[in-house]
């Protein structure tokens, strides 16, 4: 038994598909007269039916160029291709509406025999790149894709630049660090595109980089004692020093070091002491980063200039508490008359009893000095000099006439003295 149905004739009376993809995804972007051209130009597709140009916009009541306006941004879209009748007629061409199903899905078909097609620049669309980039899309994130998700990403090849294979790697790096979402994955397909990363080995190089810039960011903020992450003002002045001024992570460091004797480190002072010695060097024609040799001549020099500070503090200590203990200064003036006496008595080769009865006396006023000055609360030794070094008294040399262990320290402290000391000249 075969079943006939009858064929409508009256052309107002057919049907015309329209596909939800176009209605959900591509209409409510588009502009009014853009949608009433493809869809009357769609009925008339539909049932093989031809209609020029000038009867569609007597039609519709545009002109012909809005036409010609829709065609061009409905081919822009991938929702129509243009066949050109003849090589060269930019005008004379026909509008094949594609399958959004199967542009969606990846399948293309070529043009039809003998009619040629006007070369596209980027036709992403039926690529088996495209095709794989969306399946390995759906393995990643574990999931089908909906259509609106497959023309999204398709838009970021269109709208963005990018290729298949920098999606798949952006997909991938993504989901690395446990983001799915198409929002964070297009922010970073978006860009790497922007930077013109078309190919895994160039996103590769950009990541290393990056990897290496967040490296010195966190370096660099732990040794100014932040547990934080970089603002963008602070990775821009990093980028300065590292980039522009050329330093390196040794010298930054250094200069990191000079934040210590301030009660709240900050990067603008860092950023002033590295401005200082990029002028000192311009100046002098070296490079940044070269530091200053400290020769035993400079090292004995930081040596006398320690002893000399720790003299003149120690004074200055001694004044202060004269001032406010008159009494402490005339106990200095006995013990020194004292200890005069003890010498004399040991050079005349006296009596031992003499001997114990100054120490005994010197021992009494030492004991009224410190106890003087605590009950003022002072240190005991609050008037003595203090030295860097105690073992070798800011010389070099112990007591047994041994290189001291301070050296090192003294000798990049010198290297510290003698750059500040250019700065002030």
């Amino acid at each position: 038994m075969n079943f006939i149905k009858e064929k409508t004739r009256d052309f107002y009376l057919l049907d015309t598909k329209v596909e939800n993809i176009f209605l959900s995804e591509y209409m409510p972007g588009a502009d009014g007269v853009f949608v009433k051209v493809y869809l009357y130009a769609l009925s008339y597709a539909e049932h093989g039916l031809e209609m020029s140009t000038e009867a569609m916009a007597r039609q519709l009541s545009v002109s012909e160029q809005k036409i010609m306006d829709a065609w061009d941004y409905w081919e822009k879209m991938g929702v129509v291709r243009k066949r050109y009748l003849t090589e060269g007629g930019e005008q004379d061409f026909a509008v094949e509406f594609i399958n959004l199903k199967e542009l969606l899905y990846g399948k293309h078909k070529g043009p039809a025999k003998g009619v040629p097609e006007k070369p596209e620049k980027d036709n992403v669309f039926g690529n088996k790149a495209v095709k794989e980039m969306f399946t390995f899309i759906e393995q990643t994130l574990g999931r089908a894709l909906s259509s609106s998700e497959l023309t999204r990403i398709l838009s970021w090849l269109s709208d963005y630049g990018a290729t298949p294979e920098v999606v798949r790697f952006a997909v991938k790096y993504s989901v690395d660090r446990n983001k799915t979402s198409l929002n964070y994955i297009e922010t970073v397909v978006s860009g790497w595109a922007r930077e013109g990363l078309r190919t895994t080995d160039q996103v590769n190089e950009k990541l290393q980089e990056e990897d290496e810039r967040y490296y010195r960011y966190k370096r660099v903020l732990r040794a100014l004692g932040f547990t934080r992450n970089a603002t963008e003002a602070e990775k821009n002045m990093m980028d300065i020093w590292f980039g522009e001024m050329g330093y390196t992570m040794e010298r930054v460091l250094e200069a990191c070091t000079k934040t210590a004797g301030i009660s709240s480190p900050n990067f603008n002072y860092v950023n002033k002491v590295l401005e200082n010695w990029r002028n000192d060097a311009e100046k002098k024609g070296v490079d940044v980063n070269k530091k200053i040799i400290v020769t035993q001549a400079v090292l004995n020099q930081y040596y006398d200039f320690l002893r000399e500070k720790a003299e003149k503090e120690a004074e200055a200590r001694k004044q202060e508490i004269y001032a406010k203990l008159p009494r402490i200064r005339e106990l200095d003036d006995e013990i020194r008359s004292t200890s005069s006496q003890l010498s004399k008595a040991l050079i005349m080769g006296n009596a031992e009893e003499e001997g114990r009865r100054i120490r005994a006396a010197m021992d009494t006023l030492s004991a009224e000095r410190a106890v003087l000055l605590t009950e003022n609360n002072y240190e005991m030794d609050y008037t003595d000099i203090k030295y860097a070094c105690e073992k070798c008294k800011d010389t070099g040399i112990t007591d047994l006439g041994e290189r001291c262990s301070c050296i090192k320290q003294r000798t990049e402290e010198a290297e510290v003295w003698v750059k500040k000391k250019s700065l002030e000249k």
